[in-house]
């Protein structure tokens, strides 16, 4: 069953959150069989504390395991070093049927 990474971050200096940690963590996604299916600034909070004006990242990857690899891999805990006091995550991984799978 395919997984589902959803990120929310609040990024305090996009520029260097972009180049430092987000190209390279963008190679690994690749790499670990992951792909992105939506990447994009300026979330608008409707409800909860967390969010407003922040980034939102989903990946998708073939399952659980894969999602796992890349998260747990020594590349990316070097790659993940870069974000350390700019920017506040909150990472999910959930397994789904493909959530754009069309129902009949």
């Amino acid at each position: 069953m395919k997984a589902y990474m959803v990120v929310a971050c609040e990024i305090h200096d996009r520029e260097r959150f972009i180049h430092d940690y987000g190209i390279p963590a963008g190679r690994l996604v690749e790499q670990f069989g992951g792909r992105y299916i939506l990447k994009g600034p300026g979330a608008q909070l409707l409800e909860g504390r967390f969010g407003h004006g922040g980034s939102m990242v989903i990946s998708e990857w073939p399952d659980r395991a894969s999602a796992l690899a890349f998260w747990n891999s020594p590349e990316y805990a070097e790659v993940k070093k870069a974000r350390e006091g700019i920017a506040d995550v909150q990472v999910l991984l959930i397994e789904s049927p493909d959530i754009c799978a069309q129902e009949d």
